[in-house]
């Protein structure tokens, strides 16, 4: 009996040895990227934060890290909208640099706007393309908004495009009595078919899977689907953590009954990823009857023009401006 149950014992041992030999291979085992895209290291990235001289302000976060927030100034505020500030979220793979145009054309509006980095993208701090929990997501977002009152603008509209929707319906939750608007752009639960993103092959989720478990802060899901544009930005991720792409269940997040804010859906007419249709529920979805829809006219998902964001403009003038 004890021969048995040694020999049991070994051969147990030997599987469970096997296992992790397996997924340490399989963890550490490089993949050809189909983005092709050369990103940067977060020593890199402060670097860049440092020596970046256009209007700017970084904060320090509750945990240490240090976020970057991009800023655009109007040439003149008038007393109408000088306690009013736009925060935009980005989505993914991008950074606030990519929001150029619509911080611009806020400003030149006569708002100012902020493009938050989220930790570990453009020139934030953290590792790359990652946080650590959803709970960190949201506090870094949540803390974004508190920097920006801090500064003088007791108004925080949040502007979310894309994966921005999701923080800013995040951070719409979590602080509900902090915010006085919310704009989200190019979004919905659903995307069309034809635009999902390629699904890894058996062999590459095991090497997902194997990463995640044995080092969960490597960069081991690549956002790529057939036909996107991948730009040579270096402050561009397009490889991410696991833990980042599942922490908040998309389809599952809702925004509160108890939101008594001005909400702006937007869906441009031409856009690649979602329909008119699909934003339309996501809107509907939404509690009172403090909400405007907007169809934005030859505007795809990332290819926005200025025209549109001057409806956002006109939005923000007829809902703020007495």
């Amino acid at each position: 009996m004890k021969k048995i149950f040694k020999k049991t014992m070994y051969i147990l041992l030997f599987l469970v040895l096997g296992i992790v030999l397996i997924g340490l291979i399989l963890a550490f085992l490089p993949t050809e990227s189909r983005t092709h895209h050369v990103g940067i290291s977060p020593e890199k990235a402060a670097e860049m934060r440092q020596a970046f001289k256009e209007p700017h302000h970084t904060f320090t976060t509750s945990d240490g890290e240090t976020l970057f927030l991009r800023r655009w100034n109007p040439d003149t505020l008038s007393p109408a909208r000088k306690d009013i500030a736009v925060l935009i979220f980005h989505g993914i793979t991008a950074h606030s640099g990519a929001y150029d145009m619509a911080g611009k054309t806020l400003a030149a509006g006569g708002y100012t706007a902020f493009g938050l980095d989220y930790r570990g993208h453009g020139l934030s701090g953290g590792n790359r393309a990652d946080s650590p929990s959803k709970e960190r997501f949201t506090a870094d977002l949540a803390e974004a908004v508190r920097v920006i009152k801090g500064l003088g603008f007791p108004k925080v509209v949040v502007m979310g495009h894309s994966l921005g929707v999701v923080s800013a319906i995040t951070v719409a939750n979590a602080i509900p009595t902090e915010l006085t608007g919310l704009i989200l752009l190019s979004a919905a639960y659903e995307r069309r078919k034809e635009a999902e993103v390629v699904a890894p092959s058996l062999f590459q989720k095991a090497k997902i899977v194997a990463s995640s478990i044995l080092r969960p802060s490597h960069q081991a899901v690549e956002y790529y689907r057939e036909g996107m544009t991948v730009t040579q930005d270096p402050l561009f991720n397009f490889t991410y953590t696991l833990r980042f792409v599942t922490m908040i269940p998309v389809k599952d997040l809702k925004i509160g009954q108890d939101m008594h804010i001005p909400i702006l859906v937007g869906i441009g007419d031409k856009d690649e990823l979602f329909t008119i249709e699909k934003a339309r529920e996501m809107y509907d979805r939404i509690p009172g009857n403090q909400k405007e829809f907007m169809i934005m006219k030859e505007t795809y998902h990332a290819k926005i023009p200025v025209e549109s964001w001057q409806q956002c403009v006109a939005w923000l003038d007829k809902t703020y401006v007495k």
